[in-house]
C-alpha cells in the first residue's frame, strides 16, 4: 500500500466513523459521514443526523466554505442525485470546487444507484470507488437490504446461563446477564427503527420496549404479536411515548380505541391462527424499517428460527447454571435428530462485564 492508499484508508475510516454518530437518529435514511482535505489536513467534516436534515456531503462543504476549491472529498455513499426533501448532493460538490470524490460504495436506493456517480464523473471530478466498502456495507445492513429486497435487517436477541436457561423453574430472570449486556441492548434497540416482541413476554416481563440511554435517539416502533387478543391496556408500554403495532390474527380482534392515539392495530393472519411472521417482517419493510429487533421468549423466538427471516442472532449468556427444570432459548420441536440443527456462523464474540456476547449468522438459511 502507497502513500496515497494509506491516506485514503485513513480519511474514509474517519468518515465511517462520523456516519456512525447518526446510528439513533437517522433512520429510515442510512448513516453516511464526509471528510474533506488537502493531502492530510481535514479541512471539514460533516454527518447525515436527521431525515430531512441537510446529508453528510453538504454539512462538510458548508463547514468547509471556499476551502472546498481543489480539495478531496470521502464520504462511504455514494452521493445522491435526486432531490427528495433537500437538495442534490452532486450539484452542491459540482458547484463546491470540489476536485475528487472517494467513494466507499454505490447507493442502492434505486434514485441513486450509480446515478450520483456517473454525474460527478460527466463533470470531470476524479472518482475512486470501493475504498472502505466492506466497512461501509456492514454500517448500512439494514438499509442496503432494504433497499434491494424490501425486507429489513432482522436481528434476534437472546440472553441466557451458559446451560442455555433463560429464566429460574419459577420464572425469575432478573437479572441473568449483567448490567453492561443489558445497556449493550439499549444501544441495539436504539439501532432499530422497530422492536418485535410476543405477547407472552409482554406478560411475563412487562417491559418498557425503549431505548434508554443517554443520547438522542429516533425511538423505535413497538410491534407486539398477540395473536389471542390478551394485551391490557394497563401494560406499562402504553406509558412511554412513542409508536406501538399491536397484531394479531383474524380470529381475534383488539379494540385500537382503547389503547392510545400512538397506538394501531393491524390483522396478518398465518397458519393455525397465529401471526404471520413474513407478513410483519414484509410490513415493517413498507413501513421504511431498515433494522428490527425481536426480544422474545422461546416460542416465538423458535417461531422465528424456524424461518429465513432472521439474519443474526445477538445472545448474551452469563457464566451461570440453571439447569434442566429451567426455561430454554428456542422452542423448536421439529427437531428431532442432528440432522435437523439449525446451523450458525459466529461472526463476533464480545465481553460485556461477566458476560459474552454471541454474533452469529446462519450458515445454511432455511
Amino acid at each position: 500500500m502507497n502513500s496515497h492508499d494509506f491516506l485514503d484508508v485513513k480519511m474514509m475510516e474517519r468518515a465511517l466513523k462520523l456516519a456512525e454518530r447518526g446510528s439513533y437518529t437517522t433512520k429510515p435514511n442510512p448513516k453516511v459521514g464526509a471528510v474533506i482535505c488537502h493531502d492530510e489536513n481535514i479541512i471539514a467534516e460533516g454527518w447525515h443526523r436527521h431525515a430531512g436534515q441537510p446529508h453528510a456531503e453538504i454539512n462538510a462543504l458548508k463547514s468547509a466554505g471556499d476551502k472546498a476549491e481543489g480539495a478531496t472529498l470521502y464520504v462511504n455513499l455514494e452521493p445522491c442525485v435526486h432531490k427528495g426533501r433537500t437538495g442534490p448532493c452532486v450539484t452542491a460538490l459540482m458547484d463546491s470546487g470540489i476536485r475528487r470524490v472517494v467513494i466507499a460504495m454505490e447507493d442502492p436506493n434505486p434514485d441513486v444507484a450509480g446515478k450520483g456517480i456517473a454525474a460527478l464523473r460527466d463533470a470531470g471530478i476524479q472518482l475512486s470507488i470501493g475504498i472502505g466498502f466492506d466497512q461501509a456495507k456492514e454500517l448500512n445492513e439494514g438499509f442496503i437490504k432494504r433497499m434491494l429486497t424490501g425486507m429489513p435487517f432482522v436481528r434476534l436477541k437472546m440472553a441466557a446461563t451458559i446451560d442455555g436457561r433463560t429464566a429460574a423453574p419459577d420464572g425469575s430472570s432478573k437479572w441473568i446477564t449483567s448490567a453492561e449486556s443489558r445497556t449493550d441492548v439499549h444501544h441495539w434497540r436504539a439501532n432499530s427503527s422497530a422492536i418485535i416482541a410476543g405477547i407472552g413476554t409482554i406478560l411475563a416481563d412487562d417491559p418498557l420496549l425503549n431505548a434508554r440511554i443517554d443520547e438522542d435517539v429516533v425511538q423505535p416502533i413497538r410491534v407486539i404479536l398477540d395473536s389471542d387478543a390478551r394485551i391490557k391496556p394497563d401494560a406499562s408500554l402504553f406509558t412511554e411515548n412513542g409508536e406501538i403495532l399491536l397484531v394479531n390474527s383474524a380470529s381475534k380482534q383488539l379494540d385500537q380505541i382503547s389503547f392510545g392515539e400512538q397506538t394501531e392495530t393491524i390483522c396478518l393472519p398465518g397458519e393455525n391462527d397465529q401471526v404471520d411472521l413474513e407478513s410483519i417482517v414484509k410490513e415493517l419493510g413498507t413501513r421504511q424499517c431498515n433494522d428490527v429487533l425481536i426480544e422474545s421468549g422461546a416460542t416465538l423466538a423458535g417461531s422465528f428460527a424456524n424461518t429465513n427471516l432472521v439474519d443474526e442472532y445477538l445472545i448474551y449468556l452469563s457464566p451461570d447454571i440453571l439447569g434442566s427444570k429451567s426455561s430454554g432459548m428456542f422452542y423448536l420441536p421439529r427437531i428431532d435428530n442432528i440432522a435437523d440443527r439449525i446451523e450458525l456462523s459466529i461472526k463476533e464474540i464480545t465481553h460485556f462485564g461477566r458476560d459474552i456476547r454471541l454474533r452469529l449468522r446462519p450458515e445454511n438459511p432455511i
